[in-house]
Order: structure tokens, then C-alpha cells, then sequence
């Protein structure tokens, strides 16, 4: 197939590109920069300049392709609001071509909050028409009129380099000189490996079921005690607890995932399209943290 993506040049984005181009796929990913577009031409892809705000840019993409994996966000946490609004107008416009045909899209959604705490996120799980998070990305996917999407849910997903929310709550710890957790630390945090990740967006794209909702889910939670301590025992660093109400003053926007028990299987994914992942845990790769300073 030729496949459009977004986000071709990110984190996800750069190992799915190889792995697409890997399988015998065409490959068009967008880049916003020179620098981008070589690192995309490099792989071996095809190069669409544009971005995610420029929706002329978006559509184009998906005309010219055979499917769409949906991967870019905007990560404007001072202004996440308006980041949902950019991704929801992306999908909207991506939609807007792909109506009517059989060709198949993936956007890119999360886990917090599907179920309750204590409780296991599944597939079978819808989000709510009440869900208090302002990215729409799943709910305005499946519901485009036409077209064949389906969703893919991100844990936290990492390498030694970056680790999903983690990442940010690293440059927190640092701030702060401590590594603080909520209450006793048991609430879980589910993950999986880069590289993993991106062979299960290439599977689900093969064998893209409309409507689907695909777990990204290697390690079903990881205690965020235990990613406290391990962090705390790299960066030489005290590890904590501290109580809910403390929350916001040391982790600001990050203090609305602290408390949350995002436990969450993949038992249907891997049925599905024989995913197996292979990589490292997430404590594993926390335990190679490259640090810099």
C-alpha cells in the first residue's frame, strides 16, 4: 500500500516509517521542516511537506494514498486545548477525502480514564459521551460517515531515551529534586516499546478493521512507585510520597494522570492481529535512561 503519515518524523513516527517501508509498503510522511523532510527521505519515504495546521496540506496526503496512519500531534501542554481542536480538524479533513472509499485510517488515542480505577481498560471499552479529556481524536474518527477508521490506543511508550508522559514528569522530578508518587505508588501505568509499537500500527493497518480499537499494551500496568524509584536511583535523587492535594504544586499539568490506575489489557489486540511484543519493560529502558547535565 501507499501509506500517508503524520507524524512521520516523531518518536513513533520515525521507527513506523522504517518498519512500513520494511514490509514493502510506499511511504508518504508529512515534515513541517527541511530537517525533516530529509530525516523522512532518508528512510526511504516519499516527503510531504505541510503540517497539521495547514489542512490543505493534510488533505493532500490522503488523497494520494492507499491509507492513512494518523500519528502527528501538536505537544502544546500550555495550550492542550487547542492542540485537541488542530487534531480533531486534521481527522475531519482526512475523513473528508476518504469517504466512501475502502481505504483504511488509524488515528491515535490513549488509555486514561477508560475504565474505572482498580478496573482493566479493554478493547470491548467505549469512551463516554461525558469523557473529561479534551482530545476527540477516537470519538470523531469512528464516527466519520464512509470511512473505514479505527483506533489505536497508546500506553506509555518508550525507549531509553523517551518514556511518554514519563519523559515530562523526568524534567518535573528534576525541578523539584525529588521524585514524588501518589499516596502508596500502587495506581499502575501500562506501556510498551517503541519498536513494538510501531509494528502493531503496520499489522493494524494490514488488516484494518472498521471500527476497531487496538491496545497498544505490552506491560498491562507498571506500579508508578516502582517508575518513581527507578528514576530516583538514576538521577540520584530522593524518591517520596506525597499526598493527592500536593499534586498540582508539583506537577502542574501532569497532576490530573498522577493518581490514575490505567491499568489496561491487550488480550484482544494480540488475538486479533498476532501482535507479540518483544522489546524491553519499561523498567528496563528506565534503567538505561541516558541522562544528560
Amino acid at each position: 500500500m501507499r501509506v500517508f503519515v503524520t507524524g512521520a518524523t516523531g518518536f513513533i513516527g520515525t521507527p513506523l516509517v522504517k518498519e512500513l517501508v520494511g514490509a514493502g509498503h510506499q511511504v508518504l510522511g508529512m515534515a513541517r521542516s527541511n530537517e525533516g523532510a530529509s530525516s523522512i527521505a532518508a528512510l526511504g519515504a516519499e516527503v510531504l511537506r505541510g503540517s497539521l495546521e495547514d489542512l490543505d496540506s493534510v488533505r493532500n496526503g490522503a488523497t494520494a494514498a492507499d491509507a492513512v496512519i494518523h500519528l502527528g500531534f501538536v505537544h502544546d501542554w500550555s495550550n492542550f486545548v487547542k492542540s485537541c481542536e488542530i487534531d480533531r480538524d486534521a481527522i475531519a479533513a482526512i475523513g473528508s477525502v476518504l469517504a466512501g472509499s475502502d481505504r483504511p485510517l488509524i488515528v491515535t488515542g490513549g488509555l486514561a480514564g477508560l475504565a474505572a480505577p482498580g478496573e482493566i481498560a479493554l478493547e470491548t471499552h467505549t469512551i463516554s459521551p461525558d469523557f473529561p479529556f479534551p482530545r476527540v481524536s477516537e470519538q470523531t474518527a469512528l464516527a466519520l460517515k464512509g470511512v473505514r477508521a479505527s483506533a489505536m490506543r497508546l500506553p506509555q511508550v518508550h525507549d531509553p531515551v523517551r518514556q511518554g508522559l514519563i519523559t515530562p514528569l523526568i524534567e518535573a522530578y528534576r525541578e523539584k529534586g525529588v521524585c514524588a508518587y501518589v499516596g502508596d505508588g500502587a495506581n499502575r501505568w501500562p506501556a510498551a516499546h517503541v519498536l513494538d509499537v510501531a509494528h502493531l500500527y503496520r499489522l493494524a493497518i494490514e488488516n484494518a478493521e472498521p471500527g476497531a480499537r487496538y491496545h497498544a499494551v505490552a506491560e498491562e500496568g507498571v506500579p508508578l512507585r516502582d517508575i518513581a524509584e527507578t528514576i530516583g536511583r538514576r538521577l540520584k535523587l530522593p524518591v517520596k510520597s506525597i499526598t493527592s492535594q500536593e499534586t498540582q504544586a508539583s506537577f502542574g499539568w501532569l497532576a490530573t494522570f498522577m493518581g490514575f490506575d490505567m491499568l489496561a489489557s491487550s488480550e484482544l489486540t494480540r488475538k486479533k492481529l498476532g501482535w507479540n511484543p518483544t522489546g524491553p519493560g519499561l523498567i528496563a529502558d528506565l534503567d538505561r535512561l541516558r541522562i544528560e547535565g
